[in-house]
Order: C-alpha cells, then structure tokens, then sequence
C-alpha cells in the first residue's frame, strides 16, 4: 500500500517552506544592514578587532544559517559568539593592556602622538583665516570622534578634517546649508549648541591639520581659525624642531616610557604613546612596597567583606526560614512577604539611602539611637556600616533559598531524628544543617564570589573612603575592584595598564579562591 498526501497538505508545506525562506532571508538581510552600518564606524575609529570580529561573524551567519548543511553549529553558534566577545574577548584585551603603559598621556600611536605635540603648537596670527564651523561626529556626542565641517562665508567652499584626516574639500552639494553653517553631513551625527558647548574643553586640543606649517582649531563653539604650527617633526631625524627658537627635542626613555625630551632629558611634552613595557607593571605590584601594601592591605578587607557579608546573609537568612518554617506560626506568608522587600529594592537606591543613615549629623541611624558617630570619617566605623548595609541587601537572597532547601528535606528524616531521641536543636544541627548545606554550598560559593567583586556596595556607599591624607589609589573600605577602579579613573590620574594588571591578579585570587571553595564543597556530597 503507498500513500499519498493529500493536496492540502502538500500546499501547508510549500507555505512553511516559503515562510522559512523569507524569514532566513529577512534575517541575512538584518545581519548585511548591520554590517554595513557598523563597519565604517570602527574603520573610522581605527578598531581593527572589533571589525575583524565583526566581519568574521557575519561570515559565519551567512555560511551556517544560509543553508541547512550545518544544523549542529546553527546551535553552538550563538553562544559561542557571545562568549566570545562578552568574556574571552575582554579577558584578552586586559591581558595585552597590562604589559603596556596605557594611560592618559599614552593611549595612541607615536604618529598621533607626534601629531597632537604638532597642532597644539598652532598660533593665531592676525590676518588668520577663519570658517564657520559645525561638530560632527561618528561615536558618542560626548567622547567622539570628533570632525570638523567648515564653511569658508565668502565663497561657500565646504571643507571636512580630523585630528587622523587632513583638511579636505567636500562638494557643497553633499551637504545641507542652513544660515552659513553645515547643518546636516553624509555621515555621523551633528552636534548642536548645547553638545559643543559640553565638550568645548576637548574640542580646543584638537587640530585639523592643513599642511606641514599649518592646521585648523576651533575658536569658539561655532568659529574656527586657520594658524601656523611652531612645533615641526623632522622624521629623517626623528625629532620636534620649534621654528621660532630653535630647539630640537628627540626621543628618549623616561622611567619605562618614551617621551620626547630636551637638552635637560626631561619629558618637553605630556603627550607619549602606548609602548610594551614587558612585565614592569607586575614589577611594579610586587616590588612598590608602598602599592604592594596597599594592594595586601585591599586583598586582606575583600576576603573580610565577602566572607563576612556571606557568613552574616546566611546566617540570619537561614535562622529566619528556620523560624518561618515552623508550621505552628501563624502568618508566614505575610512574614515571608516582608522580609522580601529588601530583595525588591534596586540595589542602586538602596545604597544610596543607606550613604544618607549614616550621616554624621541627619542620619537616621545617629538621630535615632542619640549618637555621635562619624560613619564614614572613621575607617573600622566606615567597614562596618559596609557589613550592616550589605547585611540588609542580602539576607533575602541567603532566606529564599534556605526556605526551598528546608521545604526539600524529608519530614521522615526529622521524625526519626525525634525517636532516636535527639532534641529540636540536635536535629538542625546534625541532620538539617548538612543536607541543607548540600543544596545551598553551590550558592554561597556563587555569593562569595559576587561580594568579592562587589563594586556597588563600596561606590555607591562610602565611595572607598575614608582615605589616609595624600593618598588617592586607596580608601580604608576600598575592595581590590574599587581599588582597580581608582588607578583606572581615580584622581592620581588614569593607569589602564598598571589597572589592567591588577585586574589580572584579582581574576587569578578570584579563580584560585573559587577553586578551593568548590573542593571544599566536595565533602558535602557524601552526605546522603
């Protein structure tokens, strides 16, 4: 007997295996328009990873999603992808940065180093041209790039340039005009009055340069001038000359980087370039006694806040559940439901409310008790408002999960407990506590390694204070992720190098600490 499907049938398929084709071809075309978008703007940012990463996965869309030869790697594919480039990528990144010297000062090539000393040299002089200017951007309105699209009043001529693009004429016809100034460009965003005005400060470092005497600057938010540069580079020699004087400055190692310096060898010029400094940062960690005291003394509070903030969260969570668990208490549910609403909080807000219980002077915490303390003007007084508002924030999380734990274990087991004669605190102790701690040693490893990274809880609450006089990489709360944060971004100036490393160290600590941990929790699963 052969069977035949019916013509019904036979149509559903066709119109599934149209709809299958348009939307494999709508998605390809989601994945182009992507593409297409996004690539110029990483050209134009000179991110050669990221473009290659890009490209490199829209390749591998096309090639497994454009047939149905690869099914196994339509499934692997997308968290792949994503592991990639959200933890493997960055992990790379901040390896190769911390045998650098990245930092302010030395985040470009020697080339835009070179350029930067050049067009900041630029002069005004009197009979200086000037164009009607317009900001236009490819990035962020607040951190660009930034271009520059200039209007010549007399005779219309439209110009373009960057910091990394000279000075180049654009047809007025590609643009849109709008009372003597470029209002609309080809591509990228321009900025209005009000965003100019935000970034004026870094738009008056940048320079659009012309030729080798001369470059374009801005000279107020919506003004440029053409003048003459001082500073010239002689490549051949691989010197700045400075026309007006005379004096030649050449390149030579300052410390671990290379700077261009004059006749006394001391740095001319802010302005160096990212340069491999081979392990000196991690020299650097070990060897500074006064950093490596610092970072001894970081580590030392960060085993203290993450172990005690989870000690003290279960602790109380687990005594609560216990307590709630008990079926002769009327109301759980509502007592429950309560002692929940720390959970609901944002984390966010309520650190910030809690930074306001402890002022010295309105706090609720001194207005209520009558006292006097300086919270976060003493460094033990300060840690320990960190332990009790992170105590608050947590103990939610550690009574969920103690109560599934609790609800999970087998009322037999307590009744036997109970006939072999062993008291309500003997049955928590001995038969309770172990097979709770099964479910929940996982967790309480996850928790450990959560408040050991926990930036919020010391930002948002005592900002890492407070902090010993003169000194800005360290506050006596600061934990080593807030620590990493301050030689990042802190007020000793930015260090993304020396960070980096740093941030190498705590993900090896954080890994050799979580390794331990889980072996530890190993012991726990003999226990039936």
């Amino acid at each position: 007997m052969t069977s035949t499907s019916s013509p019904a049938a036979a149509k559903t398929r066709g119109t599934t295996t149209i709809t299958s084709v348009l939307g494999r071809v709508l998605f390809l075309g989601v994945v182009l328009a992507l593409v297409v978008f996004f690539a110029p703007l990483l050209i134009a940012q000179q991110l050669w990873m990221w473009l290659i990463v890009l490209i490199g996965s829209a390749i591998a869309i096309f090639v497994l999603y454009s047939t149905k030869r690869f099914i196994p790697g339509k499934y692997i594919f997308p968290g792949t992808f994503f592991l990639v480039v959200f933890l493997i990528t960055p992990i790379i990144l901040t390896v190769g940065y911390s045998f650098t010297n990245f930092g302010d000062g030395t985040r470009g090539t020697k080339e835009q180093a070179i350029n930067s000393i050049v067009s900041n040299s630029v002069q005004q002089t009197a009979d200086a041209p000037r164009y009607n200017m317009t900001v236009a951007t490819m990035g962020s309105p607040t951190e660009g790039p930034f271009e520059l699209w200039l209007l010549e009043p007399e005779t219309g001529d439209v110009f373009r340039g960057s910091e990394e693009q000279p000075l180049e004429q654009v047809d007025a016809s590609d643009v849109t005009v709008a009372d003597g100034r470029v209002t609309e460009v080809p591509q990228g965003e321009v900025l209005d009055m009000r965003e100019v005005n935000a970034v004026y400060n870094e738009l008056q470092q940048l320079a659009v340069p012309v030729d080798d005497t001369s470059a374009i600057r801005p000279l107020s938010v919506n003004q440029a001038f053409v003048g003459t540069t001082v500073l010239q580079y002689d490549e051949e020699r691989d010197v700045i000359v400075d026309t007006a004087s005379g004096t030649e400055y050449s390149v030579a190692k300052v410390g671990d980087t290379e700077y261009f310096v004059g006749e006394d060898g001391r740095p001319a010029f802010s302005q160096s370039w990212l340069q491999n400094v081979g392990t000196k940062n991690y020299e650097r960690l070990f060897t500074n006694s006064n950093i490596a005291s610092q970072f001894l003394g970081a580590f030392t509070w960060t085993l203290v806040f993450a172990a005690g903030s989870v000690l003290s969260t279960f602790i109380l969570g687990f005594a609560l559940a216990l307590i709630l668990n008990d079926e002769r208490l009327k109301g759980r549910r509502l007592y429950r439901s309560i002692l929940l609403m720390p959970y609901a909080v944002p984390g966010f807000i309520a650190l910030l409310v809690w930074s306001n219980f402890y002022n010295r002077d309105f706090g609720l915490i001194n207005e209520m008790l009558n006292l006097n303390l300086n919270w976060f003007g003493d460094p033990t007084l300060a840690k320990v408002a960190v332990l009790l508002t992170n105590l608050w924030m947590g103990f939610p999380y550690m009574f969920i999960i103690s109560t599934g734990a609790l609800q999970s274990i087998p009322g037999d087991m307590l009744e036997a407990a109970k006939i072999d004669g062993a008291s309500r605190f003997q049955a928590t102790v001995k038969v309770v506590m172990p097979l709770l701690l099964v479910a929940v040693a996982p967790l309480l490893v996850a928790s450990f390694a959560f408040n050991f990274n926990n930036f919020n809880a010391i930002e948002l609450l005592t900002e890492g204070g407070p902090f010993p006089p003169g000194e800005f990489t360290r506050g006596s709360t600061d934990i080593l992720i807030s620590m990493i944060y301050r030689i990042a971004f802190g007020g000793s100036g930015a260090d993304f190098g020396f960070a980096s490393a740093v941030s190498v160290m705590l993900f090896v600590l954080t890994g050799i600490l979580a390794a331990v941990q889980f072996r530890f929790t190993r012991a726990l699963e003999d226990v039936n």
